[in-house]
């Protein structure tokens, strides 16, 4: 007899909707009002825009196994979005160069990862964590605590604000469905993305299939630095200020929406759509909560254990299947 099982994004949307469900029975929900609950979700979906984004270059590394996992993508996010703050200044002429910058900035530094990675044979934990704390050093020396910018009016109306009156939905949403299909066509669609899966299951047969493992390693890490640096970019254009460590809070929530959207993190198996379920889950979760008024430590413990849970889950299914 055939066993049913659901796939983990469809497992962590159905989640997400129990999550907004029970979200609106809390004395501050939304209750029965539909106005405020379709509000209420584009927010929750807005806010998961930029964990989202960011953990894309997550999901490229863990899937190429190898105990791969960029902890330097919270530094890159709080660089890039600096640097997109110092060097636009409030000039809408400069916003395009400035997300070339993030994407150059973020490329460069994934790329040192992956050459420690492929020739240094450093840990991917130990290299990436290592540059996190150069990056993050850098960033406290260059500006010594103070940042002079300011965020370029289209960059707010592009990203923060609604579309159109007649479309009450935040330009972010949409560059995050855009940039969801990209990711998808990246994954299932190029021979790169065939390449990665393969070498995340195993690299001695991608070797000896001829796949260049080599290039495909320091091609991933400097891909998901570029993907960082433009959640960086992004969130900037939204918050519309800096902060010395803007981009720590998503580290970790980026590797969690990667696993809890059923990506092995020993590599091999996953989705970016995935990515984008755990993404909206952990939002809701961390919205939840705070509705509910607990503290930050109470939080970290729930992200925690949803986590452990989750992970418990699919490696179930996956025994069974097998």
């Amino acid at each position: 007899m055939r066993r049913f099982h659901l796939s983990p994004p469809v497992a962590a949307l159905i989640l997400a909707v129990i999550l907004f469900i029970l979200s609106g029975l809390l004395p501050n929900g939304f209750g029965s009002n539909l106005d405020i609950a379709r509000s209420q979700a584009t927010n929750i979906v807005r806010l998961a825009v930029f964990l989202g984004v960011i953990a894309a270059g997550q999901t490229l590394v863990i899937i190429s196994g190898f105990e791969g996992i960029d902890l330097s993508a919270g530094s890159v996010v709080t660089l890039t979005a600096i640097l997109t703050y110092v060097y636009v200044n409030g000039q809408d002429d400069k916003v395009l160069a400035a997300l070339l910058i993030s994407f150059a900035v973020g490329a460069i530094i994934g790329l040192i990862n992956g050459i420690g990675v492929t020739f240094l044979k450093i840990s991917p934990f130990v290299m990436t964590l290592g540059m996190s704390g150069v990056v993050t050093g850098a960033i406290i020396v260059v500006n010594h605590g103070n940042v002079s910018g300011k965020v370029a009016p289209i960059m707010t109306r592009i990203i923060a604000r609604p579309i159109s009156q007649a479309i009450p939905i935040p330009g972010a949403i949409v560059i995050w469905v855009i940039f969801g299909v990209l990711m998808w066509l990246l994954l299932e669609r190029t021979t790169f993305g065939k390449n990665l899966f393969a070498i995340g299951v195993n690299r001695v047969t991608a070797t000896l299939s001829g796949v260049n493992v080599t290039g495909m390693n320091l091609a991933t890490y400097t891909l998901a630095g570029a993907l960082a640096g433009f959640g960086g970019f992004l969130l900037v254009g939204n918050t519309g200020v800096v902060l010395i460590q803007l981009g720590q809070p998503y580290l970790f929530p980026s590797i969690a929406a990667v696993a809890v959207g059923g990506t092995l993190l020993s590599g091999g198996k996953g989705s970016y759509w995935g990515s984008m379920a755990g993404a909206i889950v952990l939002t809701l979760i961390t919205s939840l909560l705070t509705t509910m008024q607990m503290p930050d430590s109470v939080r970290r413990m729930v992200l925690g254990a949803t986590l452990l849970v989750l992970i418990s889950i699919y490696g179930r299914q996956r025994g069974l299947r097998q």
